[in-house]
């Protein structure tokens, strides 16, 4: 696979939007760790936050992309069953749409993480 410009500008701007969430959950850590369903919002804050940090240093440096893709998603999808979903059975008319977008963002930290390691190859 050849270098695609658009296709990487897109990667590093998905990176760079995970850096924002990532900042945001270590900066508001406090004020956010209510919505944390389990005992320890406030570490769960700061652990999530460094998780997203890292993906996006991983995606924009291609170092353990794959992993890092998968991962993401997989903290995504315990949002939306820990989060989002309990909310919605309480009558939370704006969870179904955090669901979906969670289940986008999911999905686009699995197709980044795959296309990653292919680019990689390429620049050898």
């Amino acid at each position: 696979m050849r270098f695609n410009l658009p296709t990487q500008a897109a990667v590093v701007l998905y990176a760079l939007i995970w850096a924002y969430f990532g900042v945001s959950h270590l900066l508001h850590a406090q004020e956010m760790a209510p919505m944390v369903p389990v005992p320890g919002g406030a570490f769960w804050m700061y652990f999530t936050g460094i998780g997203m940090l890292l993906a996006c240093i991983a995606f924009i440096g291609n170092i353990w992309a794959k992993a890092a893709g998968y991962g993401l998603a997989l903290m995504l999808l315990c949002f939306i069953f820990m989060v989002h979903v309990p909310s919605m059975m309480k009558g939370n008319m704006m969870a179904p749409v955090s669901i979906l977008k969670d289940l986008g963002l999911a999905a686009a930290a699995v197709i980044v993480g795959n296309i990653r390691p292919i680019h990689q190859q390429t620049r050898q």
